[in-house]
């Protein structure tokens, strides 16, 4: 098992069409955003420009949760409204189009990847997932097997469990949780 506490901090910013993203992971450490061969990618963006034409990607699923505000949004001409950390999901290919400012995380996945699901919680969590990412909402103390992970607002922490075994996770406080297997 691996774990990696990625810092927002240590992100590192590139511009899209409505503002900055930041690139938490990309997995695999060899696939490339441009290139678009990768299993997933954790990203975490500015939305300065209304409206903001998200950029499409075919092959891949997207969840996306705004952090510090709500939501009006356009997906292929139906409109929508999120409250902050409610979480949306979409096709990447679908047209979407953002008319709120503000701060989001997004997680691309490819459709090849069998099983993957997000949600915010707070409780315990029992898993046996592949891959399970972790992004703090708040300053938020995480606990592993004993071990502890201190996070920061908008930092990430990844665990790779290639041989699927079974984990507590303990939170302090609200995170986005997710999961994948391949």
């Amino acid at each position: 098992m691996n774990i990696q506490l990625l810092p927002k901090k240590s992100s590192k910013a590139s511009i899209w069409s409505g503002g900055l993203t930041y690139e938490y992971m990309i997995y695999p450490k060899t696939a490339n955003y441009a290139d678009r061969d990768f299993e997933f990618r954790v990203s975490s963006a500015t939305i300065e420009e209304v409206p903001s034409v998200f950029t499409k990607f075919e092959g891949y699923y997207r969840y996306l949760v705004m952090l510090d505000n709500n939501l009006q949004i356009e997906v292929n001409k139906e409109e929508k409204v999120y409250e902050k950390y409610e979480i949306l999901e979409f096709n990447s290919n679908d047209d979407v189009a953002s008319y709120t400012k503000g701060i989001d995380f997004n997680w691309m996945v490819s459709e090849k990847i069998s099983y993957h699901k997000l949600k915010i919680t707070s409780h315990n969590q029992n898993c046996s997932a592949q891959i399970v990412i972790l992004f703090s909402l708040d300053t938020t103390v995480i606990t592993i097997e004993g071990k502890t992970y201190h996070l920061e607002p908008h930092d990430l922490l990844v665990i790779e469990n290639p041989k699927k075994k079974n984990i507590m996770l303990h939170f302090s406080t609200e995170c986005l949780f997710g999961i994948l297997d391949f």
